[in-house]
Order: structure tokens, then sequence, then C-alpha cells
């Protein structure tokens, strides 16, 4: 006798209430079932600006910044790309507001005229540790035009503040802001294209060039030669913090007292 490969179902529109007998279909994955639904309801939000520059980040978190586009944005939310120009002017400015939403992660300080440069280092480091944090975002700060968002100002309020109450005028305090600014996006956009490779890789990578350096012509490249081992060393953070260092002893030789508070530091 053959086995009825069905199973009993409740049918409700039966008047009798007795169980009726179909078919069984194949049950869908609680987990596919349950994406489902989080898409759909992703998608009955209304979208907003917010949303909108969230969603970019998330990409750029997971994707890298070479796959932000509008239509990508679209994509993670449920829409399309000609929709969301109705909250964004275009990819550029959404970028920006990339850009501002990480930079809202920096955490800021009152200037302070008695520790005046190590606020400046401490805000640089931050700075670094954030966009290091979000893949390689730091290729759009380095070249981030005046910044003009909420987030990028209190940083370079918070910038200015701190040099004039270290003693800069004016003028040198804009000049320290712009350096101190490409010096961190640039050294941690070059960090963060180093971060896809492994320690493994990157000590490949110098010991071959090592190794170059010691087949060139010593007479031709005396010293490329005799300071190979120094030139490549894999030192990102020392190297960091020394240009670091640099930067903030030569703005602090220019201080000259006349600042809001704080003077001379010889």
């Amino acid at each position: 006798m053959e086995q009825c490969s069905c199973q009993v179902v409740w049918d409700p529109s039966t008047t009798t209430k007795e169980p009726s007998m179909t078919s069984a279909a194949p049950r869908p994955s609680w987990s596919a079932h349950w994406q489902e639904k989080e898409k759909a309801a992703s998608r009955r939000q209304p979208l907003s600006r917010e949303r909108i520059v969230e969603a970019a980040l998330r990409i750029v978190d997971t994707e890298g910044m070479d796959a932000l586009s509008m239509r990508r944005v679209g994509q993670e939310l449920g829409t399309g790309a000609a929709s969301l120009y109705a909250h964004v002017g275009n990819k550029d400015e959404l970028v920006e507001l990339v850009l501002d939403l990480a930079y809202s992660e920096i955490a800021l300080e009152e200037p302070d005229p008695a520790n005046w440069e190590d606020q400046l280092k401490r805000l640089m480091r931050r700075s670094r540790d954030v966009l290091l944090g979000h893949r390689d975002l730091a290729k759009a700060a380095v070249v981030a035009n005046v910044p003009v968002t909420p987030h990028a100002m209190d940083i370079a309020d918070t910038m200015l503040g701190i040099l004039r109450a270290g003693g800069l005028d004016e003028q040198t305090a804009a000049y320290g802001v712009d350096l101190l600014g490409l010096y961190t996006t640039a050294t941690t956009f070059e960090a963060s294209t180093r971060s896809a490779h492994t320690e493994a890789d990157a000590e490949a990578y110098t010991g071959r060039v090592r190794e170059y350096f010691g087949t060139i012509p010593a007479d031709r490249y005396p010293m490329i030669t005799s300071m190979a081992a120094a030139l490549t060393r894999n030192v990102g953070d020392e190297r960091f913090e020394f240009g670091l260092d640099i930067l903030v002893a030569g703005l602090a030789r220019q201080s000259g007292g006349a600042g809001q508070g704080g003077g001379p530091t010889g």
C-alpha cells in the first residue's frame, strides 16, 4: 500500500471546521524569511539624508570607496538612484556627507594653553584612527574641499583654537591647520592602502626592495646603499609620530605669546 505524502492542515474556508488534506509545499528557510521581511521593512521606511549617508558609509566600510555610487546606495536602501537626488545633490556631496559622519566620531577638547601641543597631537591621532576605521575613506579626505560640513568645521575650529591658545598668530594657525590636516589624511590614506595586505606581505615586499638596493651601484647611490636597512623599515605608526612631532615642534617655534594664553616655547 502506497503512503500519501500529505499533511493535515486547517482549511478555514470549510464550514464544518474539519481538517482537509492538501499536498505539502516546501517551506522557506527561516533565515531567508526574516531577511526578506527586513528588506521589505527597510523599503517601507521613508528616505532621508541621514539614512542615505549611513548606507553610504556602510558600503565604504564593507566594499571600499571605489564601490560607492548613487546606484549602489539605492540598491542598499531598496530604491532607485533617482530617488536619492531629492536628498543629496550628487555623489560629490554624498562623499562630503559621509566624511562628515565619520568625523562626528572624533572626540574634541577645549583648548588648553598649558597643554596645547599634546592636545594637537591627540586630535591628529584620533583623526587618523577614525579614518583607518573606515577602510579607505581617507582617500576622500585627501582631496576634500575646504571644510564646510558641520563636524569638519567643528574639528577645524577646535584646531584653530588650540593653535591660538599656543600663542600662534592667525595666519600661522591657519597654515598649521592646513598642514596638519593634509599630513594626517595623506599618511592615513597611505596606511589604508597597505592595510589590505598582511604583515607577511609587507615584510616580503620591503625585503625585495632591500635586496634590490643591495644590487645598485654604490658609487652612484652611496647613501641609498649604505642606508638600505633604515629606508625599508616597516614602522607606520612610528613614522607618523615622528612627522607629527616635527610639525608640532615647528609650529611651537612660531609661537610668540600673541595667542589666547600661552607664551613662547623657545
